[in-house]
């Protein structure tokens, strides 16, 4: 349920409710009972903590401490790009393939 802000137009009180959005604006004040208006709220930020929620931001300790270790142990070759290899094969079904024997 959405909390709303109001301020009142007679004495500057200022207060908070918690109602549906359905629900009429409150228009009395609680105080002097004057007329008040909704003000503009800032609104409440949101965290997404917990679990599905940018999973590795949240890591435990021992955790990153794995992976630390894991860093510094790594080889340079282990570094070196998955598409890289010392002898390039050509695709099977080649054009150059096809009109040999023809």
């Amino acid at each position: 349920m959405p909390t709303y802000e109001y301020q009142c137009n007679s004495c500057s009180y200022k207060f908070e409710q918690s109602q549906s959005i359905k629900a009429e604006p409150v228009k009395v004040c609680p105080k002097c009972h004057g007329d008040v208006r909704r003000l503009i709220s800032h609104g409440a930020g949101i965290l997404f903590k917990g679990s599905g929620f940018y999973q590795t931001d949240y890591r435990s300790p021992s955790y990153q401490k794995k992976a630390e270790a894991e860093k510094k142990t790594s080889t340079p070759a282990d570094s070196k790009p998955s598409g890289e290899s010392k002898t390039q094969k050509s695709p099977p079904n080649s054009s150059s393939d096809s009109t040999k024997g023809k």
